[in-house]
């Protein structure tokens, strides 16, 4: 079996990839620029866009199962041409698909369901990997966010590429949702705490008011849009999403990582 991941450089992608190699699968990789995708020498890495159909045909070529993702793009907005991709992988020969998605459908989830593939959605909450984006605030010794009391019950990517490689490789996963979460939930401020904890500095963490807050990504250059969407999302935190569940451990076998095992493999990346 040739096992095709789409995103394969990115954050759930990569570990995705490595899932694979160690469960014995081919592993083909798509990226839009194989020349910066620093994988194993075992992937077949191949050129192709998700945003344009005919790149994924010779990508496509001797598959039997998928991982797709529903966005694409330099803006990373949603797939447009979601039908388009079922219809070829279903030509293809494609047989499984695992699709990782959000909570607002585009085109392909609808495309995905009404295709002849043996499909896995995957549906996890915040990504633990959300918390780098803190790196040179940590070094600093203050990190000034928003809502320290939100909460959600992060997951670890590699966990999530973990049930998407079970998902494919096994049998009894067809036409299941699995929304994914990690063992707890932690305050915003319980984070900050625990990188503090695991780089052994107390890292301060001071509440900006929603209108600072917006001020500040503004000038990060965060787009209107996207701040509005993170202030709905972390001021007004989904609840279904971030009760705790055990479909990691049920899918893998294993428990979910917890944040601190996430914030120790990269520790490095805060200390100053």
């Amino acid at each position: 079996m040739t096992i095709l991941v789409t995103g394969a450089t990115g954050t759930v992608g990569r570990h995705m990839v490595d899932e694979l190699l160690q469960a014995g699968r081919r592993v083909r990789a798509l990226t839009r620029d194989p020349s910066r995708a620093d994988l194993p020498a075992e992937v077949e890495i191949v050129a192709g866009d998700l945003t344009a159909t005919d790149s994924l045909l010779p990508a496509l070529d001797g598959v039997t199962g998928i991982h797709l993702i529903t966005f694409g793009g330099d803006g990373y907005g949603p797939l447009r041409n979601g039908p388009e991709i079922v219809e070829s992988a279903v030509k293809a020969g494609v047989r499984k698909a695992t699709v990782l998605g959000g909570w607002d459908e585009g085109t392909l989830e609808p495309a995905v369901r009404a295709g002849d593939l043996d499909w896995t959605f995957l549906q996890p909450t915040e990504f633990m990997s959300n918390a780098l984006h803190w790196t040179e605030a940590v070094r600093a010794g203050v990190v000034r966010e928003p809502f320290g009391d939100a909460t959600t019950a992060m997951v670890h990517e590699a966990d999530i590429a973990a049930v998407a490689a079970k998902a494919l490789t096994e049998d009894g996963h067809a036409g299941r949702t699995y929304g994914l979460t990690g063992p707890e939930r932690l305050t915003t401020r319980d984070k900050v705490r625990i990188i503090g904890e695991t780089i052994g500095r107390t890292i301060e963490f001071v509440e900006l008011t929603e209108a600072q807050a917006r001020e500040k990504m503004a000038a990060e250059g965060q787009p209107e849009e996207l701040i509005d969407f993170l202030i709905n999302v972390f001021g007004n935190v989904p609840e279904e999403p971030n009760i705790v569940n055990s479909t990691i451990e049920q899918v893998t076998g294993r428990p979910a990582r917890t944040f601190a095992q996430w914030a120790a493999e990269h520790a490095d990346a805060f200390r100053a």
